[in-house]
């Protein structure tokens, strides 16, 4: 009998997917007025957190379970966090971070990052829609599920973007950049957009919060009962018990509810538009079977009823039937209880038949017939009370929840003030599809209406900062100061779009003044490499857990050797190679040397920026390996010896003037086309040592940045070779390449005043010198 029973239920719900089936596309059977099927929700809190809701300017201390949507905004304050779920995504805010929904329908969700880090974790992503974060300085654009870290600059001029898995693209200012897996991204620059892309760096204690965080999601044994649409279904797990029923199927039953526990009995009421009447439970997991699905009375114990799992779920406000509420009627209280199986929920905002159905269709079995026909005799006609139906929780014993109409419009616990109501009096009241009761400023604020501008809020410069967005996104929302006087026209029923427009000054109808849109942008190849070098591999004050010794935060890619920064870049020739620009780099004397250019595009002389001196040798191996050149060391004021400057060793040398002021030899520097060995040119020795790979070993830049030179080390048995030994045998060369030998105090017995020799008895005393000084390094 019971799998004949199960069998039917699952019939049913075969039938409803195939009345589903016959409906328009969700887009296009959606009347103007309807409002989306989806909300966010704000669903937990660490720290100091205020809200915005849309349309105000006032900030309130955040409240878990209130549902989000468009122009809403969050600020997390130092040493905070936040989770904002969707359902096929979730977003997690770190600390100091600014964010806010610009748009958030049933295809779009475009977030506004003014400050700060989110992760985000896209679990399904069809090919209609669209998921877009906008941060001062370009709009990136998910394409793929996967995890996503967007960072955004305290001053707004750069930001970061990891991709772990999924793949995306940033957009700027006419240029687009692709991510994918792996890839971290570096955006910096707001009237030319610079991009390096780099290794994705490991978790830090922000990821791995957030990784620990979806697996509640991935391991939820509730998923499995109902549709993955739902918001918050994997709270259920910790609090309650999933049973079947033979009229029911699967019930979720509460099992940390105080004795006498009914729903919507611990929580408040606020008003958010275009819903109305919305209900925010207090209970941890007091989301999802309030705003979908039924709730129904099992042997004295209550149970939900979640909706079919194969259909989309369709959020609702308040899944209840009111009863007395409005002006003079039923002693100025406001009641309500919660809908049971099979019942038909009637909106009280706008809303059209295909709505109707489609909300109903996914939280409970009802047929599209009895849904068509309780809209025609409701909303049609205009008609706001029910009548003629049956509610089985309208009899419970301590189903109905009654508090007086001021409270109810406060935002306050009904808890606190419920009013005490007999079985008689609530059977004698009129039922209503929405309660005639008019929302105040207190309505809008929620239940912590009482902190507004006594809590933590976005610096101004956040907070009015505006951010760059591919996608154009709605108008900003109406404040409801603006609407309040035609709410009150019509209580408790939320204002129709086309109302909303005509409150909305002409000058604003079509735009945004905190957005600007990004013109069409063409494919662009970023850096490719380890540019930004920012410390600890964060952007200051983005990455939340880090230490707050970062540097500032006008310094995006806090490029040693004195980088300028990116406005102040020079290759605006080529915005989409960022870090080729540092060529000219003001610590670097002859910045304008062409033949020090090419070396720039290699990727293994990137890190070079990190030496000391900062000047082109790093492209040059043979001028390195002077330094450990036992020696030259003595050999300080030899001003020829230009290849010394950029050796870590020769430090000690700072008299040498001579090796800096000289940038008319362009040739100087790079040691195989010294112009100063002029007399030389035949010399063939000159030419093998750029082969040798000590030149760009770590050693000599240990001291300085070791990370940056190991991608150049050739092989690690090599290293403890070059120090002693092998600099020995390597150190005739250099002196060899300068003509005034008798600058050189070590050689100086060997060519005492031997300037006229001519190039062939030099070359014979330089094998002699060979000769001589192999025994000493050996």
């Amino acid at each position: 009998m019971k799998t004949t029973v199960k069998l039917g239920w699952w019939g049913t719900v075969f039938g409803i997917v195939l009345a589903t089936v016959v409906l328009p596309t969700i887009s296009t059977a959606q009347d103007q007025d309807d409002p989306p099927g989806r909300v966010a929700r704000l669903g937990y809190l660490q720290g100091s957190v205020s809200f915005q809701p849309a349309g105000e300017t006032d900030w309130v201390g955040a409240v878990p379970n209130r549902p989000m949507s468009t122009g809403d905004q969050l600020w997390t304050d130092q040493d905070s966090r936040a989770e904002v779920q969707l359902g096929s995504a979730v977003i997690r805010l770190g600390a100091n971070t600014g964010f806010s929904f610009l748009n958030l329908d049933d295809q779009t969700v475009q977030i506004q990052l003014t400050s700060g880090a989110i992760n985000i974790t896209v679990r399904r992503l069809s090919d209609h829609d669209d998921f877009e974060v906008d941060t001062p300085n370009q709009a990136f654009t998910v394409f793929q599920p996967g995890h996503y870290r967007v960072e955004a600059s305290g001053d707004g001029n750069y930001t970061v973007i990891s991709i772990r898995s999924g793949e995306g693209q940033a957009t700027g200012n006419g240029q687009s950049f692709a991510l994918r897996g792996g890839q971290r991204g570096t955006f910096s620059g707001t009237d030319s957009l610079y991009a390096d892309v780099e290794p994705i760096y490991d978790p830090d204690e922000f990821d791995t919060w957030s990784e620990g965080r979806d697996h509640r999601y991935d391991y939820s044994r509730s998923a499995q009962y109902l549709s993955h649409d739902v918001v918050g279904y994997d709270d259920l797990d910790d609090h309650g018990d999933w049973r079947d029923d033979s009229n029911y199927g699967h019930v979720w039953f509460p099992n940390q509810v105080a004795v006498g526990w009914a729903p919507y009995h611990e929580g408040h009421w606020d008003w958010i538009s275009p819903w109305g009447w919305t209900w925010v439970d207090d209970s941890s997991w007091g989301y999802a079977p309030f705003h979908y699905g039924r709730w129904v009375s099992v042997g004295g114990r209550w149970g939900w009823v979640a909706g079919p799992v194969a259909v989309q779920a369709v959020y609702a406000p308040a899944l209840v039937v009111f009863i007395g509420g409005g002006p003079g009627g039923w002693g100025g209280n406001v009641g309500w209880f919660a809908l049971g199986p099979r019942e038909v929920y009637v909106p009280s905002y706008h809303v059209s038949e295909a709505y109707v159905t489609r909300v109903n269709v996914s939280s409970t079995t009802v047929t599209n017939v009895t849904v068509t026909n309780i809209y025609r005799t409701t909303i049609v006609n205009n008609t706001t009370n029910v009548t003629n139906i049956t509610y089985a929780n309208r009899n419970v014993q301590g189903a109905v929840m009654v508090v007086p109409q001021h409270a109810f419009v406060s935002a306050q616990p009904v808890a606190r003030v419920a009013v005490a109501v007999s079985a008689r009096d609530i059977a004698a009241a009129p039922m209503t599809a929405r309660v005639a009761v008019a929302p105040t400023r207190e309505s809008v604020l929620g239940a912590k209406a009482a902190t507004a501008g006594r809590v933590a809020a976005p610096p101004a410069a956040v907070a009015s900062r505006q951010v760059v967005a591919k996608k154009t996104p709605p108008p900003p929302p109406v404040p409801f100061a603006k609407q309040q006087q035609a709410l009150a026209a019509h209580p408790g029923q939320p204002l129709a779009k086309s109302e909303v427009q005509t409150l909305r000054p002409a000058a604003t109808a079509a735009a945004r003044p905190m957005v600007k849109v990004a013109p069409p942008a063409k494919p662009a190849t970023p850096n490719v490499g380890h540019p930004a070098n920012l410390p600890g591999g964060q952007p200051a004050g983005a990455r939340p857990g880090q230490p707050a010794s970062a540097p500032p935060a006008n310094q995006p890619a806090n490029r040693p050797g004195g980088q300028p920064a990116p406005a102040e870049r020079p290759s605006t020739a080529a915005p989409a190679q960022p870090n080729r620009a540092p060529a000219a780099q003001p610590s670097q004397p002859a910045p304008a040397q062409p033949g020090n250019r090419p070396a720039m595009n290699e990727p293994n002389n990137r890190p070079a920026p990190t030496q000391p001196s900062n000047r082109p040798e790093p492209a040059q191996p043979n001028s390195r390996p002077a330094p450990s050149q036992p020696s030259n060391r003595p050999e300080p004021a030899q001003p020829n010896n230009r290849p010394e400057p950029a050796q870590p060793n020769s430090r000690p040398a700072p008299s040498q003037p001579s090796n800096r002021p000289e940038p008319a030899q362009p040739n100087s520097r790079p040691a195989p086309s010294q112009p100063s060995n002029r007399p030389e040119p035949a010399q063939p020795n000159n030419r093998p040592e750029p082969a040798r790979p000590e030149a760009t070993q770590p050693p000599p830049n240990r001291t300085p940045p070791p990370p940056a030179a190991r991608p150049e080390t050739p092989a690690p048995a090599e290293r403890p070779e070059r120090t002693p030994p092998p600099p020995a045998t390597k150190p005739a060369p250099p002196p060899e390449r300068t003509p005034p030998a008798a600058a050189k105090p070590a050689p100086a017995p060997q060519k005492p005043p031997q300037k006229p020799q001519t190039p062939d008895e030099k070359k014979k005393e330089e094998e002699k010198q060979k000769k001589e000084q192999k025994p000493q390094g050996e």
